[in-house]
């Protein structure tokens, strides 16, 4: 494991590779949540992404980044589900093959929307570590070029543009709470964030059933741990043990981490559709659902990032009607 970096001006020039080609989703005041905390709070509206979430942004810098040689390889990538959909889109639009490895906890909804990109899928196992050893496999048996879904310093510079986009919408921010699973948008945030506003504090939110990154900032290095179900299931699968950035971005750059359980997440869920009037899949709720349980302490300006919609819409209707039990 290496403690590499991706700077500001990294982060500044995937903005402007991507500008035009990804939405500059807006940071709304949420009168709910200010009232109920007593602070100002603004949610981040990524979930209005062309893609469904923020996974747009790194993936559409990656892509081209790309010579003209590693494009005709085609690009391969493990995801959650909305990595491979923001990567099929990307790709897409570039002329280039995708092929798309998941695993059979990814929800169908998040299947469909990738295949109906035109991506190849391969579904392999029941964990995000099962389907990297497909795309392992298909990059020593076909060439493809891997595109992680966390750990690469395109991604993480691509999603690093949102923390741009944060301060200019909101000088005065204080605290940012971002969704924490492999650490691509949390690190690449932080370090937006904090290069241009160091006295800012970053919180990642997790979910507790299988939160690697937590896992891994507690024993001090990467570590695996178990993949389970989870209503916050785009922030499920490892970090990878040998992982080069995000590990040590996000063990320098952030303030705390915050874990929630199931209910605090489907609270989360139903908040954003009752008051925000937004449809937001659990991984996108996290921040919304960590200020709902009290968890979060702040004396100034707060921005929670929104960060995904792609959620099964079954599923919503259960959650936001009560039917939902965990």
């Amino acid at each position: 494991m290496t403690s590499e970096r991706v700077s500001l001006d990294e982060i500044r020039k995937a903005a402007r590779r991507i500008a035009g080609r990804v939405e500059r989703t807006a940071t709304v005041d949420s009168p709910s949540l200010s009232e109920r905390l007593g602070v100002p709070v603004r949610l981040k509206l990524e979930q209005r992404q062309t893609t469904g979430s923020f996974k747009l942004r790194g993936a559409t810098n990656a892509i081209s980044r790309l010579s003209t040689k590693e494009r005709a390889r085609g690009v391969v990538a493990a995801s959650t589900g909305n990595h491979g959909r923001a990567l099929a889109f990307a790709a897409k639009l570039e002329g280039v093959r995708a092929v798309i490895c998941m695993s059979r906890l990814v929800p169908e909804n998040k299947v469909a929307e990738i295949r109906r990109l035109g991506a190849e899928i391969r579904i392999v196992g029941k964990s995000q570590d099962d389907a990297q050893e497909e795309v392992d496999r298909l990059i020593a048996s076909e060439g493809f070029i891997m595109v992680p879904p966390f750990d690469h310093p395109s991604i993480i510079a691509g999603q690093g543009t949102l923390g741009l986009d944060l301060v200019e919408q909101t000088p005065d921010i204080e605290t940012v709470l971002v969704p924490l699973s492999g650490g691509g948008l949390a690190a690449g945030v932080a370090a937006a964030v904090k290069g241009l506003r160091p006295s800012t504090r970053v919180i990642g939110i997790s979910m507790r059933r299988g939160a690697a990154m937590k896992a891994s900032l507690d024993a001090g290095k990467p570590v695996a741990v178990e993949e389970l179900r989870t209503l916050a299931d785009s922030l499920g699968g490892g970090i990878g043990l040998d992982n080069q950035y995000t590990f040590a971005m996000c063990r320098d750059l952030l303030d705390d981490v915050i874990l929630l359980d199931e209910a605090e997440i489907a609270a989360g869920i139903r908040h954003a559709y009752e008051a925000e009037r937004e449809i937001v899949e659990g991984a996108g709720a996290v921040g919304i659902a960590a200020l709902l349980a009290g968890k979060v302490r702040a004396a100034g300006s707060i921005v929670a990032v929104v960060s995904g919609r792609n959620i099964d819409m079954a599923l919503h209707r259960k959650i936001v009607s009560g039917a939902w039990v965990e």
